[in-house]
């Protein structure tokens, strides 16, 4: 079973002040083209999307030279009812991913932000990656610090997962991003396998 957990890019939500993505056709076979081809205008953060450290680190790397390691692997997923994530929460949602033996990729469902003492929690994991559900990992009032506390410490960040239909476990995640160089972050097709 590939459950996928990405948003439909046209309709996605945009986090506000980012432009819309839109599509349109340059040819199409109703009107005589030889094919119907379409072109794109997007944000690298529309959707569900991944965020290189250059993000919010002007020394920090782009997309393309990051790798794909973070963003493909055996990952937890858990879900929180809380809408900001305390750092005694993300040291219970470490301590289980440790026990799953699912601790380098961690996703959280439920809607939430990391705070920026969660994002400290998990940076102090050594994580390779942390996902949540809404645009943006961090609370609005304290997103660059979470941004910067996770990315400074080498933890990739996937925003933007549909997970409310995903029950609790350990996975297989890909959610390699688009090869965009010079990049800051960029849209992926995500999706988890469960594991035994």
């Amino acid at each position: 079973m590939i459950l996928d957990i990405s948003q439909e890019v046209f309709s996605s939500h945009v986090y506000p002040g980012n432009p819309a993505p839109e599509h349109w056709f340059v040819k199409t076979l109703a009107e005589g083209g030889s094919c119907n081809l379409s072109a794109i205008s997007m944000c690298a953060h529309n959707g569900t999307h991944v965020d290189a450290p250059f993000h919010f680190l002007s020394d920090g790397k782009t997309i393309d030279q990051v790798g794909l390691e973070p963003f493909v692997g055996r990952c937890y997923v858990t879900r929180t009812g809380n809408t900001i994530l305390a750092p005694e929460e993300a040291k219970a949602i470490v301590e289980n991913a440790k026990a799953n033996l699912a601790a380098e990729r961690i996703l959280v469902s439920g809607h939430a932000w990391v705070s920026p003492a969660a994002a400290q929690v998990f940076a102090d994991a050594g994580l390779k990656l942390v996902g949540v559900e809404p645009q943006a990992i961090g609370i609005p009032a304290d997103a660059k610090s979470v941004h910067r506390t996770l990315l400074g410490a080498g933890v990739a960040i996937l925003e933007g997962a549909v997970l409310d239909a995903v029950p609790d476990g350990v996975y297989f995640l890909s959610a390699a991003p688009i090869n965009l160089g010079g990049s800051d972050g960029a849209p992926c097709r995500a999706y988890l396998i469960p594991l035994p």
